[in-house]
């Protein structure tokens, strides 16, 4: 997804943003809050949003945003490099944890909070309705056309179909081979394997019949596309939360409130508008989280 010159160059740097409240101040005083994100336009948008959520709070803040993949965000918060980030279930129970895959959003919930805190003396707060899942999407035209509407609709018709999305779709456990073995060993006509960036337009222009998703692409709405039904429930759930360290919450116990204010209002909806004016739009992402969080009243114009 796009991301300008200049935010990568600020957010690869960590350049500091240092503001502190001058009225009732939820922060220690002493302590800087370091707030990372991964490398990608949501985790830009909702690193920023916890950011600048703390800063209205009365904390220090420091930005070390688009760190790179999980497993850089990962040992960034357990070395202390970055106090918190944005995580999403699904990524924590599979990728870092190594466990198998549930579809049972809430059993999935406690098992990561659980988890993190055990092994790593870190802790989730409120998770987001929104669920950024991997998904199947088509053309509104294309899905009326073949009376697609679900996964097993798309399997029972896959081998005239071309699919379309990123390399390591083919080989995930929750890509090509789980859809396999929870809809059936079909066939495909074709898979097309691009740079994620490529998906839609490939889709929107017909070299594909289907498009690997995820469920807060800002494209979907854009497109007006239709995300096909997980009959079957392969895909685990992908809500997004703060998550911690311990010692930090324990020296700056105003965090949890805070940050607790942001989680709620990050549904799918929301999080597909705001991804696409980035990606779409080409602004930028502080841009976008601050006139949010304006608009919601949690952070002052």
């Amino acid at each position: 997804m796009a991301i300008s010159r200049r935010w990568f160059n600020q957010a690869c740097l960590g350049v500091a943003a240092a503001l502190l409240a001058a009225a009732c101040g939820g922060g220690s005083g002493d302590d800087v809050i370091s707030v990372g994100s991964k490398d990608f336009t949501e985790q830009l948008i909702i690193g920023e949003m916890y950011a600048l959520v703390l800063e209205e709070n009365g904390f220090t803040v420091e930005r070390k945003l688009n760190l790179g993949g999980t497993p850089v965000a990962q040992a960034a918060i357990e070395s202390g490099d970055i106090d918190l980030y944005p995580e999403y279930t699904g990524t924590a129970l599979l990728t870092v944890l190594n466990l198998p895959a549930s579809s049972d959003q809430q059993a999935v919930f406690d098992t990561v909070q659980q988890a993190y805190q055990a092994q790593f003396n870190l802790v989730w707060l409120d998770p987001s309705p929104m669920n950024n899942t991997q998904a199947l999407a088509m053309t509104e035209e294309r899905a009326d056309a073949l009376n697609i509407r679900t996964i097993s609709d798309f399997a029972a018709q896959a081998s005239s179909l071309t699919l379309i999305g990123p390399p390591e779709f083919e080989v995930r456990e929750d890509g090509l081979p789980g859809l396999k073995s929870a809809y059936g060993d079909f066939s495909l006509a074709d898979y097309k394997a691009v740079d994620a960036g490529l998906r839609y337009r490939g889709l929107v222009d017909g070299e594909a019949d289907v498009a690997v998703a995820f469920g807060t692409d800002g494209e979907i709405n854009a497109f007006n596309l239709v995300v096909l039904e997980d009959d079957e429930g392969l895909f685990p759930p992908y809500q997004v939360a703060p998550v911690v360290r311990q010692t930090t919450l324990e020296a700056n116990p105003g965090i949890a409130d805070a940050l607790n204010q942001v989680s709620p209002l990050l549904n799918d909806d929301v999080m597909r508008q705001l991804n696409y004016e980035v990606s779409g739009n080409q602004r930028e992402p502080a841009d976008v989280a601050r006139e949010f969080l304006v608009n919601a009243g949690l952070v002052t114009d």
